[in-house]
């Protein structure tokens, strides 16, 4: 009698705490700017409740699913271009503050560069268990592996969306250190990264002042150093307790953004050190348990894509809890699961559905 299928309950329920803690916050760092804008209190959590009614769905979907399915060329290729044409679909559509991260289907607004994160995880690890021998083979595995990710690099900073970019370039090279790649190619890697960085930043003057901020912010309070230094306030403000769910001061157009890039700074200042260091703890459970994941997959494709996965759920975490804490320059990358916006939180469900798909089928 074959085994009954069973995920990681400590990942999912990790992860639906994650969603939960999400749609709460949302709520309490958006409400007072819901209904000052668009005459409604509930404007994002509407929103945010109908992407995670959406993004459990699909999650469900991918759990069902066998996740050897996505391993197929056929597969991956057409991802791959589908995903294509969505960027550049986004390219050529009208700005949106300034930039063309955004592609409107009708009500819909899609970030393509979102989907561009699990699919690239997806082709490489694709890739890379095709030549299990043949890892550190330029032509073989490096080179196509390279020469694709790079292309959809490309044209995320097109967009521009450097902290994307930056986030994919991590995803990638995270991928191909744990399938065995010498560090002397990852260091090469790294070091054509940083001069293509210092070229680029430059040449966006308001990159170069965020920069510049990070280094010195005391230079200019009100202008580039404002974003991180009200983020810092607020975090220093909720003190260890916290000074009560809804009770934030610095959401009330100090913090900018703070229902999406910045919703961490409200957890600090509402829940103090006592909610930040549980949401942290929580991406530290889904780090133990997805490279658990990835340690028993039966197969070298599970072992790369659930690898994969794990370091896009937990590295993309970091960066904007680093960022909230003045750690890092201002990124614009969402917290999962957590900050608002429907495209990030269905791809995050997405690509947790199949890592939960693989934990069934572990050794």
């Amino acid at each position: 009698m074959p085994r009954r299928l069973t995920c990681d309950p400590i990942l999912f329920v990790v992860i639906l705490l994650l969603c939960v803690t999400g749609l709460v916050m949302v709520y309490s760092a958006s409400a007072v700017i819901g209904a000052e804008r668009y005459g409604s209190p509930y404007h994002f959590l509407v929103r945010q409740g109908v992407a995670l009614i959406v993004g459990l769905g699909v999650m469900f979907l991918m759990m069902r699913a066998n996740y050897r399915a996505f391993g197929r060329a056929p597969v991956v290729y057409t991802l791959f271009g589908l995903t294509t044409l969505l960027l550049i679909g986004a390219l050529i559509s009208p700005a949106i503050n300034g930039t063309h991260r955004w592609l409107k289907l009708g009500p819909l607004s899609l970030q393509p560069s979102e989907f561009a994160k699990l699919v690239l995880i997806l082709f490489l690890a694709w890739r890379l268990q095709r030549d299990p021998g043949e890892t550190n083979n330029l032509q073989k595995t490096l080179v196509p592996c390279l020469v694709l990710s790079g292309f959809f690099i490309f044209l995320v900073v097109l967009q521009p969306d450097l902290g994307t970019a930056i986030s994919l370039c991590l995803f990638a090279a995270a991928m191909l250190a744990t399938a065995g790649v010498k560090w002397r190619y990852l260091g090469a890697m790294a070091g054509v990264g940083l001069l293509l960085l210092l070229i680029i930043v430059p040449m966006r003057g308001y990159q170069m002042r965020r920069l510049t901020a990070f280094m010195n912010p005391d230079e200019d309070p009100l202008g580039a150093g404002y974003q991180v230094r009200q983020s810092v306030i607020a975090i220093g403000a909720g003190g260890d307790t916290g000074l009560g769910l809804d009770s934030g001061r610095q959401k009330l157009f100090f913090l900018p953004y703070p229902y999406t890039d910045f919703i961490y700074s409200v957890i600090g200042e509402e829940l103090g050190l006592a909610g930040t260091a549980s949401v942290a703890a929580a991406y530290l459970i889904v780090l133990w348990r997805g490279l658990r994941v990835a340690a028993r997959a039966p197969d070298l494709f599970g072992s790369y894509l659930a690898a994969g996965i794990t370091f896009f759920l937990v590295a993309q975490a970091m960066i904007n809890m680093s960022v909230a804490m003045g750690m890092l320059p201002a990124k614009g990358l969402p917290l999962p699961f957590i900050s608002y916006g429907g495209s990030s939180l269905v791809v995050g469900l997405m690509a947790s559905g199949v890592l939960l798909s693989i934990s069934q089928r572990t050794a």
